[in-house]
């Protein structure tokens, strides 16, 4: 056997050096491969062992909770119910354990409602499990402070609002995410208070899920948005835009009508947009008078608003541009005449709208 052994070797050192280079590399990635098969082997073993002690003390904690929820009366919690809370505060200290009990209050806590859920937050107040989400605010790793700010946030904790605001601009997008649904979620739109210091950029994921949340909830008293329009932060004034749409905001029209100079195209369109769907009329004569000193994405919306918006009196200024050179002021144009006619005797008749209505191919020839 060390014969052929040393035959092999001998062999090998004698054989060309790409052939050694091929065989060291084929022993090396087999040495490998077995290394992680026992890695893979140990780890999945591990996590089987860790599935079965969490599945343990999961049940061991849902039976405590069920056991402290039904123990005493509404009144006070007797001596079994502080035996319990201290073994579960006492559980709280191992961050294990801290978690699987909070998984087994919010599983609990999301089956049911009324009495039993306060209850369920009581106890959360009760085992220190708060003072501990409290504590991972001032951590210096971003992904704690986000998991500390959901936990507080599904455990409806609105005692944390000065703490968490504090983090409003965070330089984590992922934390500022955990903030702003924390105050909209809790706080319905009073919690929106935290565009009024944003300095970050509010991203257009970020509004539709704002947005949804506020969905959510009826009956909401909606504050004064003006602030939120004069903001220097552009994203903010688009949430605010589209906070003036959904809640139709007639009121906030002063504001709106400013942001027909605002520096940022996009927003200048936006607020267009948002006078057709409001019917802020007086826009109209605003907007003619420096029309065509704006982009042409603003002029097209501008003749998309006239299309609702015109009266028989704009009739001469919209003939003006019936031979206009960008297609989509055309087609507007002709929906506008369309919609309003002459009659014989001088006098203007608003037609009703209809989706057949006909257009002169001659005008819509490309320019």
């Amino acid at each position: 056997m060390l014969e052929l052994l040393k035959n092999s070797v001998d062999t090998l050192n004698n054989s060309h050096p790409i052939i050694q280079l091929c065989i060291y590399g084929t022993i090396i990635l087999t040495i490998s491969i077995v290394i992680l098969l026992f890695y893979l082997k140990n780890l999945r073993y591990k996590l089987r062992i860790k599935g079965r002690i969490e599945a343990t003390y999961q049940k061991k904690y849902e039976s405590d909770l069920i056991e402290y929820l039904y123990a005493g009366d509404e009144q006070e919690i007797n001596e079994q119910q502080k035996q319990i809370v201290r073994y579960l505060k006492k559980c709280a200290e191992n961050s294990l354990k801290r978690k699987i009990i909070i998984k087994t209050f919010l599983k609990l806590k999301d089956d049911i409602s009324g009495e039993t859920a306060d209850a369920i937050q009581n106890l959360y107040y009760q085992t220190g499990l708060i003072d501990s989400a409290t504590g991972r605010l001032k951590s210096k790793k971003w992904d704690t402070v986000a998991r500390a700010i959901r936990e507080l946030t599904q455990f409806e904790i609105k005692e944390a609002h000065d703490e968490i605001i504090l983090l409003i601009n965070h330089p984590k997008k992922e934390v500022r995410n955990e903030i702003q649904k924390y105050l909209v979620k809790l706080f319905r739109f009073e919690g929106l208070e935290f565009l009024n210091v944003l300095e970050n950029e509010l991203s257009e994921w970020d509004q539709i899920q704002l947005l949804e949340i506020l969905n959510k909830f009826n009956n909401l008293h909606i504050p004064d948005i003006g602030n939120w329009l004069r903001s220097a932060n552009q994203s903010v004034v688009s949430f605010a835009l589209k906070l003036a749409k959904i809640y139709k905001q007639f009121d906030a029209k002063d504001d709106i009508i400013t942001l027909f100079n605002h520096s940022n195209a996009d927003i200048r369109i936006e607020a267009i947009n948002l006078v057709t769907h409001l019917g802020i009329f007086e826009a109209v004569t605003i907007l003619k008078k420096d029309l065509f000193d704006r982009t042409l994405d603003e002029q097209i919306a501008f003749f998309k608003m006239m299309e609702e918006m015109a009266m028989p009196e704009d009739i001469p200024f919209v003939e003006e541009h019936i031979q206009h050179e960008n297609f989509f002021i055309r087609i507007s144009v002709m929906k506008i005449m369309n919609l309003i006619t002459v009659e014989d005797n001088n006098t203007f008749k608003i037609n009703n709208a209809d989706q057949y209505y006909i257009i002169d191919k001659k005008l819509t020839k490309a320019s």
